[in-house]
């Protein structure tokens, strides 16, 4: 049985040496920096992982790899939504046999479905398989926005679809999702910038591509709010949320690997066509990263 998915999951980026190829052996270093830092699960081929401009032979690889490494330390979440449920239902079925805890599946993009398509979809690939499945509600990218009472129905109705990571930036609807539908689903925030306010409104976790650069941070501000002690959790915040505001008023992928880089940790630039950052925007990125504060990690930080 998979585990419970609960605490701080990372969004992995996706390492590509200069040759622009995968870089394998720094996705390897990146997942055991990841789970070094106290993440309590690390996501394989999410949207900070550009898995937008991976072909389905890398995904599938991506998702071996980290798999590999990970090594049942934490559980893996392998995104696998794709542009058809064909595509999908291949990757998503590829993952469950290399040993992912988790599915995560976004809607198509680019050509908006109507509501009920996007249910058919996500029904068809849920239905594909036996381990759970986390919905992906992106709007911003699939042009489609999964209420609350669409999620919870979907949940009742379709065993295995047991999770919903909700990007879609409004803390209105993750409320309604943890409040009115937490008997049947468990939220996932995956908006960084509202981390620490997911987390005092009960949410079962929070997704952030931010935690490649600040896992220990942000798993030290979910242990805070799981003993109640506000104060702390409030006080670590401040300390990081400049830098996540500022690496989520930049293309996101390209900021969250400058901000890695500027600690000395180095994963390379976005896979072309997606540049680095503006030269201003990168050196703000990289004063904020390098002047964080190191933190104090509570043994209960560890406990998913």
């Amino acid at each position: 049985m998979s585990p419970v998915l609960s605490g701080v999951l990372s969004a992995l980026l996706t390492p590509f040496d200069d040759d622009g190829a995968v870089d394998d052996a720094t996705l390897r270093r990146v997942v055991d920096r990841n789970i070094d830092g106290g993440v309590h699960g690390v996501v394989a081929c999410g949207s900070t992982g550009e898995f937008t401009s991976l072909s389905n032979a890398e995904r599938r690889r991506v998702v071996e790899t980290v798999i590999d490494q990970a090594a049942g330390r934490v559980p893996v979440v392998a995104q696998t939504g794709a542009q058809t449920p064909t595509e999908a239902i291949g990757l998503s079925r590829h993952a469950e046999q290399a040993g992912a805890s988790v599915l995560m599946v976004v809607a198509p993009y680019y050509e908006p479905l109507t509501v009920a398509e996007t249910e058919r979809y996500l029904r068809t690939v849920a239905e594909s398989v036996s381990i759970p499945v986390m919905l992906y509600n992106l709007p911003i990218a699939t042009g489609v926005n999964m209420t609350p009472e669409m999620i919870g129905r979907l949940a009742r109705e379709v065993e295995n679809i047991q999770y919903v990571k909700d990007t879609s930036g409004d803390m209105a609807q993750a409320g309604q999702l943890i409040h009115n539908h937490g008997d049947v689903i468990s939220t996932i925030v995956g908006w960084d910038a509202l981390a620490l306010a997911a987390l005092a409104e009960g949410a079962a976790g929070v997704m952030a591509g931010t935690a490649n650069v600040i896992a220990a941070q942000l798993v030290s501000i979910h242990a805070a709010t799981v003993d109640g002690d506000l104060h702390r959790a409030r006080h670590e915040w401040e300390q990081v949320y400049p830098l996540i505001d500022a690496i989520m008023a930049q293309p996101f992928s390209a900021a969250v690997k400058a901000a890695l880089n500027a600690t000395g940790f180095a994963v390379g630039n976005p896979r072309l066509p997606v540049g680095p950052l503006e030269r201003e925007a990168s050196a703000t990125i990289s004063r904020l990263a390098s002047a964080l504060p190191s933190p104090e990690v509570p043994s209960t930080a560890t406990v998913g």
